[in-house]
C-alpha cells in the first residue's frame, strides 16, 4: 500500500507555499505564507512566478493611469500661463517629454530589466488587488499576514512611473520656466510646478485605494 502525504491546504485566498528547493521531478515546498514579489497563488495554493504579458485592457489602464499626469500638467500650465506668456507651448513640449522618459525608465527598471517589456500576472478578480484585506485569522486572534501584488506589476509600476515622473519634473521644469516665462510674475511662474506637487499624491491615493476599481 503506497503512503500518501497530504499536506493541509494553505488557508485564505492568497497565502501560498514557496518553492525552496527542485532537482528533476522533486519539488519541495516551504510553508503557507506570503509569496516573493512576482509571484502569485495558484489554484493548489503554490506561488508561481508571473510568466504572462499584460493583456489589452492591461495596457489601456496603464496608459490611462500615465496620461493623467500629463493632462493635469498641460490644464495648469494652460491655467497659469493663459495668453500671458509665449512660454506655455514649452512647459507643454516639456510635460510630454518628462511623462514620456518617465514611461520609458519605467519600462526598463521593470522585470525584465533593460527592455521596453513586462511580465505580470492576470487579474482573475477585483479582489486580487486590494489582497491586504484577505489576511486569514485561523482562530480570530492570529493575523496570517499573506499580502502581496497579485496583480504583479499593474500596482506598483504606477507609483514607480509617478515617482520619475515628478523626479524628472523638479529636475528639468524649474531651469525651463526660469530662463523662459519673463512674461509672468515671479509668483506665477511656477505655480505649475507648484500645482503639481499638490496633485501627484492625489494620484498616489488614487491609484492606492482605488487601482481595482478603476
Amino acid at each position: 500500500m503506497q503512503a500518501v502525504d497530504i499536506q493541509p491546504a494553505c488557508l485564505g485566498l492568497y497565502c501560498g507555499k514557496t518553492l525552496l528547493f527542485k532537482n528533476g521531478s522533486s519539488e519541495i515546498y516551504g510553508e503557507c505564507g506570503v509569496c516573493p514579489r512576482g509571484q502569485r497563488t495558484n489554484a493548489q495554493k503554490y506561488c508561481q512566478p508571473c510568466t504572462e504579458s499584460p493583456e489589452l485592457y492591461d495596457w489601456l489602464y496603464l496608459g490611462f493611469m500615465a496620461m493623467l499626469p500629463l493632462v493635469l500638467h498641460w490644464f495648469f500650465i494652460e491655467w497659469y500661463s493663459g495668453k500671458k506668456s509665449s512660454s506655455a507651448l514649452f512647459q507643454h513640449i516639456t510635460a510630454l517629454f518628462e511623462c514620456t522618459m518617465a514611461a520609458i525608465i519605467t519600462l526598463l527598471v521593470s522585470d525584465p530589466v533593460g527592455v521596453l517589456y513586462i511580465r505580470s500576472c492576470r487579474v482573475l478578480m477585483l479582489s486580487d488587488w486590494y489582497t491586504m484585506l484577505y489576511n486569514p485569522s485561523p482562530d480570530y486572534v492570529t493575523t496570517v499576514h499573506c499580502t502581496h501584488e497579485a496583480v504583479y506589476p499593474l500596482y506598483t509600476i504606477v507609483f514607480v512611473y509617478y515617482a520619475f515622473c515628478l523626479v524628472l519634473m523638479m529636475l528639468l521644469r524649474p531651469l525651463l520656466v526660469k530662463k523662459i516665462a519673463c512674461g509672468l510674475g515671479k509668483s506665477d511662474r511656477f505655480k505649475s510646478i507648484y500645482a503639481a506637487l499638490y496633485f501627484f499624491p492625489i494620484l498616489t491615493v488614487l491609484q492606492a485605494v482605488g487601482g481595482g476599481l478603476l
